[in-house]
């Protein structure tokens, strides 16, 4: 259990919840270990196999507190919410936001990935020395993050991202271990045509999913981003979202998989066509090290609060709402100081 701000997560299996007069009581091996107004609570979300009794259903419909669940990985499955729902009118920022003032977002967006993309590359240097390629992406990258701050459009925004990101893969095959059997010659996809860029794409999607479901959980429309286009199908909040994530997240992980010796050539199979597909040996090796990673904790930079990794996507949806409900000035994105 972890309350940050005032959502409350439940993540630990069999926990119970249920009314206790005025409260919400949290019961985990038949024990009391949480006893809270419910009042001082907004949203509750339950990962897994967490038990809600119907008179706490009721008395969340009565407060106005938002119910989400998903599966124990962080697939939503729906939620529950009471006659006064603050939904539509949330939905109605974010749709006028995104309609009519989506840059403030997008280039705060931006600038955490082009700023962690840089720390991804840094720390190559620090814990293996001077690399030329490297560090003329390092340069590359902090003339891009200059370049944003003047940026005034969505097209502008999109061309240095993209023009970032050609650097930074420019050099990341710099980054595998030399004793790995894996090389890396920039990125593809749709599909990917090497085992880096198929581990990255995996990966990628599996992450999506999750921020998909943690934006539908605080009652945003997944769809409707700020910096991806509209696109039918396209979760364009969540790939916004995303783009916080890649290289801190992402990224590093696919180089400790590699880089250590888990994933090798062999754990790939390749079609006719040239697609690289992952084995499914290979494929349960990365659900079990990313569920892992989603266990680690860290301190939230903006909240200064430590939370679970896999919390983090929820934790950034919960502050897009408080930013587009007016609570927040701006959007804080997710960087690692």
């Amino acid at each position: 259990m972890r309350k940050l701000q005032n959502t409350l997560y439940i993540t630990t299996q069999g926990t119970y919840l249920h009314k206790e007069r005025e409260t919400l009581v949290v019961e985990q091996d038949r024990k009391k270990v949480a006893q809270l107004p419910i009042h001082s609570i907004g949203h509750i979300f339950c990962f897994g196999n967490v038990l809600v009794s119907p008179f706490l259903l009721e008395f969340c419909g009565e407060y106005g507190v938002n119910l989400a669940f998903f599966t124990e990985n962080g697939r939503f499955l729906g939620w529950f919410v009471g006659r006064q729902s603050g939904n539509v009118l949330l939905r109605r920022a974010q749709y006028r936001q995104s309609e009519n003032n989506p840059i403030p977002i997008a280039r705060n967006i931006i600038a955490a990935k082009i700023q962690a993309s840089k720390r991804v590359l840094q720390r190559q240097i620090r814990n293996h020395g001077e690399n030329e390629a490297v560090q003329a992406a390092i340069a590359a990258l902090n003339a891009s993050l200059q370049q944003l701050k003047r940026a005034d459009s969505l097209d502008n925004i999109r061309g240095i991202e993209g023009d970032a990101a050609a650097r930074y893969f420019g050099v990341f095959g710099h980054l595998l271990a030399e004793k790995s059997d894996l090389t890396f010659d920039g990125r593809n996809r749709r599909p990917p045509r090497d085992g880096v860029n198929a581990l990255l794409s995996f990966l990628y999607s599996i992450l999506g999913k999750d921020i998909s479901g943690a934006l539908q959980g605080v009652g945003l429309d997944p769809q409707v981003g700020f910096l991806h286009a509209d696109r039918s199908g396209r979760d364009s909040l969540a790939q916004d979202i995303l783009e916080e994530f890649r290289a801190w997240w992402v990224d590093r992980m696919v180089l400790s998989l590699i880089n250590r010796g888990q994933i090798k050539a062999q754990d790939f199979t390749q079609e006719a066509s040239g697609a690289v597909n992952i084995k499914a040996d290979a494929r349960k090796l990365i659900f079990q090290t990313l569920q892992s990673k989603k266990q680690e904790k860290i301190v939230h930079p903006f909240l200064q609060e430590e939370v679970a990794i896999g919390l983090l996507p929820h934790i950034q949806a919960m502050l897009l709402t408080r930013h587009l409900r007016g609570d927040l000035a701006e959007y804080p994105p997710f960087l690692m100081r």
